[in-house]
């Protein structure tokens, strides 16, 4: 899912960058290391972690951010969805870039709360504010559902290069039928 967002973006990002409930798979992690540089140095990065912050009522001004970035954040949302991405929307500056990720079949998990599920057509309804969207798709397959619920820390593997391995194979056969997390990038 990563790599194909970051392919449909100009890296690195650069400029005010808002990321909503954590920056895991944008900066990296004890047992994840991005594939390239994704955030440059020089990129001013807010952090706002949902629920402290109220994602339905953000405390920015408007036109404050050239990326919002919220990932894994939308199905926890316990409110109204819609003005969610309103907010982000209001907080992107004109030609700015919101980026959201989030689960369409997965299982349960609570941060607090796990509310909603997205499939792409239900992301590019929820942005149709936006000027343009960029990209919005999913990935899954019905293989990578089974390790997942048997290896929960599956997730953050590292994909290894070698096309023969099974790890590879998994992270990287896509199935438009059972789409397990989805994406959008929509521009203001």
């Amino acid at each position: 899912m990563y790599k194909s967002i970051f392919s449909a973006l100009k890296l690195p990002l650069c400029g005010d960058i808002l990321g909503i409930s954590g920056l895991k798979y944008w900066v990296g992690s004890k047992n994840y290391k991005p594939p390239q540089k994704i955030i440059d140095d020089g990129a001013r990065i807010t952090h706002a972690d949902y629920p402290q912050v109220n994602i339905l009522q953000l405390p920015y001004t408007a036109n404050s951010f050239d990326f919002v970035i919220c990932d894994q954040v939308l199905e926890h949302i316990e409110g109204n969805i819609e003005k969610a991405v309103s907010e982000i929307h209001r907080v992107l500056r004109p030609g700015g870039k919101a980026i959201i990720a989030t689960v369409f079949m997965n299982p349960i998990h609570y941060g607090p709360k796990d509310m909603w599920r997205f499939s792409p057509d239900a992301l590019q309804y929820l942005c149709k504010d936006f000027s343009r969207v960029v990209t919005c798709d999913g990935w899954g397959n019905r293989f990578a559902h089974a390790l997942f619920l048997l290896y929960p820390r599956s997730r953050d593997w590292q994909i290894p290069e070698r096309t023969f391995s099974i790890k590879h194979y998994l992270a990287t056969k896509n199935d438009p039928l059972y789409p397990q997390a989805t994406w959008i990038i929509a521009e203001k």
